[in-house]
């Protein structure tokens, strides 16, 4: 069985990876509305015609299908291994629910029209439910002394470096969302030039310049916090080993984001800058939210006791 779910977990992972960059396909090739207003089905059809948004829209709702019913197999598969693992509960809670979420806004979003600062949110939480099913599989494959030892314990770290690590991420997520926000709202070339916002160092910081500058501060920052985070995690020793690889994989995926940022908008938004800038954020999310699942401790749950009456025995065969 437990092999069975490992390779269902690395389905799901690379699953919901290809839905995070089907869904950005959708949106950066105005595939939106490839179906009408028709959920589930696309124009009220099973199998519609053929046109190039409907082939896109429809892809999509397909995938998606099929990665919740591998996500709900993993969860089940994983709270059967490792029941007693508060950590795992929560994992599996949050890889679920995320799932049906993201599913039932992009429903709503095809049925009601939808402000574009609701729109972005479904990045958010596509993130979460591709980050929180890739922890499954990490855990999933973990060697069973690791396992054992991980338990119990975390990576003892000083609360200022927690802190750093759990705050970056939350950054991390609200930079994805001001760039969601951008490419729903089609103002992802209000700064037309780069490294400069449509030549100046500060443009005008109101309406859609003001935005896309926000961003770009907002990114930049959030480099240095992960710069930060990789040279303390260096100071920490052989116990910190795995927090500096993984901070130092986040450091690389940082730089290459900046530059697929500027691919952006030097290529006047080609499908393949686009979707490349949507892929390195998720691989950098999922690689801060491995770096703070290292920070969590991992505790089982308090085995069931039975009442046993006074005066009665225990017997057993």
């Amino acid at each position: 069985m437990e092999t069975a779910v490992k390779r269902l977990a690395i389905l799901a992972t690379v699953g919901m990876f290809l839905v995070l960059i089907m869904g950005s396909t959708v949106t950066d090739t105005g595939s939106g509305e490839g179906c009408g207003r028709s959920w589930p089905l696309c124009h009220g059809e099973f199998l519609p015609e053929y046109a190039v948004e409907t082939a896109i829209e429809y892809s999509h709702r397909a995938v998606t299908a099929v990665e919740g019913i591998l996500i709900v197999a993993v969860g089940i598969g994983t709270l059967a291994l490792h029941r007693r693992r508060r950590d795992v509960k929560a994992l599996v809670g949050l890889m679920v629910g995320s799932l049906l979420l993201q599913a039932g806004m992009g429903a709503s979003a095809v049925m009601y029209p939808q402000d574009s600062t609701i729109l972005a949110l479904h990045f958010g939480i596509s993130l979460i439910c591709f980050a929180s099913t890739f922890l499954v599989l990490r855990l999933l494959y973990q060697g069973r002394q690791e396992r054992e030892r991980g338990v119990q314990t975390a990576v003892q770290t000083p609360s200022g470096y927690r802190w750093l690590a759990w705050g970056t991420l939350l950054f991390a997520i609200t930079v994805a969302y001001f760039g969601a926000y951008m490419r729903h709202s089609g103002n992802e070339l209000a700064c037309s030039t780069w490294p400069s916002c449509n030549g100046a160092v500060v443009p005008d910081l109101t309406g859609p310049e003001g935005v896309a500058f926000a961003h770009r501060l907002a990114a930049m920052v959030c480099g240095f916090m992960v710069a930060g985070l990789t040279l303390w995690s260096a100071r920490l020793g052989p116990a910190g080993r795995s927090l500096y690889l993984v901070n130092l994989a986040s450091l690389g995926l940082v730089i290459v984001q900046s530059i697929s940022g500027a691919a952006v908008v030097i290529d006047d938004l080609s499908l393949w800058s686009t979707l490349t800038h949507a892929g390195l954020m998720a691989l950098l999310f999922i690689c801060l939210a491995d770096g703070c699942y290292q920070l969590v401790p991992k505790t089982r749950s308090a085995p069931t006791r039975h009442h046993v009456p006074q005066g009665a025995t225990l017997t057993t065969r």
